[in-house]
């Protein structure tokens, strides 16, 4: 069924109703846009809810707990979603309300060219019904005329009395009315077979066709709807693998959730180390209580005690916080006394278990402090040799206040450690006897010796390893440096000695060379022993590693790996150029190559 057969007469509905349809896509493609508008919406928010319920970097202790790990999984993933839901927004855009754009003009040019010529011969046809109209209405009148002129002409030639001219006269006049109606009629005729035969063409060929061309226009127009409805589903179904995999991260993050192990970090962070108070006594009143020396009573002394007792359970919890008192006018322009308590460097103010961690984290700060002072010595006295060796460098007397300098602050860092040790030891002597506390202690007591031997064979080794590298160095020099270089340039000369020197081990140890490294110097190997045999609880993993090369472990502490190989960091370089790893199956642990692995940590670390 066609329009052109059976809407032959339905001009001006038609173009209504094509119209109608071209207004349809138009509002389909509003939908499509307001639709992606509200996925880029709900996006953003996806976003803005995450960016709001982030842990914050103060909530560093909090964010160590599984379920808090488990809860950044999970916005991430949501995050991901976001993602998502701006890719379908994106493709509508791109790929649909573009193309309805493009077909809403076309079907409008086309519209207008199909109906303007559909008027054209509509406007065709009328003037020719017009000018049949009015050949015909001429017809009729020249008809008439004729007709009277010869109703004249016969009465005249009846009529005796008048004369034969105007008998004549009549008859001529009769005779010109009958020409001028034959020609009427002859010309009403001519029109009325054009007319129907443009008649006839209009409504079977001109107009149908025209219709027709509408209906395939309407029928192109509603597949190119059904189209962009399909392709619209497309677009969202595309993107349900990777939303089926962020609900799966989502499951698998929950999964990670270790309540057990959330509520052993707890006790460990605020567990005081205080014993529980002991019974107090009863104080029997109905018995005389004689009076001390100075006038106190002697059930003061319980009395005393049991708030003495209650202090010290008290002190290093969360309630304790309601008991402080607070000085002058809002605490603002109080005695600085609770402030200086506060700043003292043996933490006597903490509880036990705490100032033990306190104190634990200082000496690994005090070692850090001393390996880094450690290396500008070594740097130091390169220089001064490097100055010995060649004069133009500079004088190797300018090196001597730096390096009196710098053995200065490792006397005293020296003595700071000497100093935290005894605390930790005091700490560790006023507990209970367990194993574990004994193990933890042993290992936390870093001598003064084993310092002094590490920073030693440190510098002995870089010293043996560097005088190569040193020497091609002093060969290309301009002779422009002098003893004016400052702290930064000898640290930044020892750490480029110390990188080349790195990468001249990689190399000799590398699977091509097939050299040992037993050559390389373990940390020490206190902490090495330490590290393997008195540890109860494994340490956290910082991050993972990956192996570069072949590395055959002949030193003491150190673990062997293949390339590739992959394991947990738990222990990071502290400038001996070894990094502490654990396997995956946490069955080893131990030292390898800082250069022979590639370091991906977590980012809280």
């Amino acid at each position: 069924m066609s329009w052109g057969e059976e809407l032959w007469d339905q001009y001006d509905n038609l173009s209504v109703q094509t119209h109608r349809g071209i207004e349809f896509l138009d509002k389909y493609g509003q939908f499509i846009k307001e639709r992606s508008n509200i996925e880029t919406e709900y996006a953003s928010k996806l976003r803005r809810l995450v960016k709001t319920h982030q842990i914050k970097k103060k909530d560093d202790e909090e964010s160590q707990l599984s379920v808090c790990k488990a809860f950044a999984s999970m916005t991430q993933e949501v995050t991901d979603l976001a993602g998502q839901h701006e890719l379908i927004a994106e493709n509508m855009s791109a790929q649909i309300v573009k193309e309805i754009a493009i077909l809403l003009k076309e079907l409008k040019d086309e519209r207008k060219r199909y109906l303007s010529e559909g008027a054209k011969n509509q406007t065709a046809l009328n003037n020719a019904l017009t000018a049949l109209d009015k050949a015909k209405k001429a017809y009729e009148k020249a008809y008439r005329e004729a007709e009277k002129a010869q109703d004249n002409y016969q009465k005249a030639d009846a009529d005796l009395n008048l004369s034969r001219a105007e008998v004549e006269k009549a008859r001529m006049i009769s005779t010109t009315k009958t020409q001028m109606c034959d020609e009427c009629k002859t010309e009403y005729a001519n029109h009325l077979q054009k007319t129907n035969e443009l008649q006839r063409r209009h409504f079977s060929e001109l107009m149908p066709k025209i219709f027709n061309q509408l209906q395939d226009m309407e029928e192109r127009r509603e597949a190119c709807i059904q189209n962009f409805m399909k392709q619209s589903a497309h677009i969202h179904r595309q993107v349900f693998p990777i939303i089926d995999k962020c609900l799966e991260g989502v499951i698998k993050a929950s999964e990670t959730i270790d309540p057990k192990e959330d509520s052993r970090q707890v006790i460990e962070r605020y567990k005081s180390g205080n014993m529980p108070p002991e019974d107090i006594a009863f104080d029997d009143l109905s018995n005389p209580r004689p009076e001390s020396e100075n006038g106190v009573q002697r059930g003061s002394t319980s009395l005393n005690y049991s708030n003495s007792i209650k202090s010290e359970t008290l002190r290093g919890t969360l309630s304790a916080a309601r008991f402080k008192k607070r000085g002058g006018i809002f605490g603002i322009f109080g005695s600085n006394k609770n402030n200086s308590d506060d700043s003292k460097d043996d933490y006597a103010d903490l509880p036990p278990n705490q100032r033990r961690k306190r104190i634990q984290a200082k000496i690994d700060q005090i070692h850090t402090q001393f390996l880094q002072e450690t290396a500008v010595r070594d740097g130091l006295m390169k220089m001064r040799q490097a100055y010995e060796q060649n004069n133009a460098l500079g004088d190797p007397n300018s090196v001597e206040g730096q390096l009196s300098e710098n053995g200065q602050k490792m006397e005293k860092l020296q003595t700071e450690l000497k100093k935290f040790q005894n605390l930790l030891q005091d700490v560790v002597d006023g507990k209970p006897y367990t194993p574990s506390a004994q193990k933890k202690s042993h290992r936390n007591s870093i001598s003064e010796d084993s310092l002094s031997r590490s920073a030693s064979e440190s510098s002995v080794t870089n010293n043996n390893h560097s005088n190569t590298n040193l020497n091609a160095n002093n060969s290309n020099s301009n002779g422009n440096h002098r003893s004016s270089n400052s702290l930064q340039t000898v640290i930044n000369h020892t750490n480029h000695n110390n990188h080349e020197n790195t990468h001249e081990n990689n190399d000799s140890n590398s699977p091509e060379s097939g050299i040992s490294t037993s050559h390389l110097s373990l940390p020490d190997a206190e902490f090495a022993d330490a590290d393997e045999t008195e540890f109860d609880d494994p340490l956290p993993a910082l991050g993972t590693a990956k192996a570069l090369y072949v590395f055959e472990a002949q030193s003491e502490g150190s673990i062997p790996m293949s390339e590739n190989e992959e394991f947990e960091v738990v222990e990071l370089d502290q400038g001996d150029g070894w990094t502490r790893v654990r396997r995956l199956d946490h069955q080893e642990e131990g030292f390898v190559p800082t250069s022979y692995v590639e370091l991906t940590l977590y980012n809280n670390c």
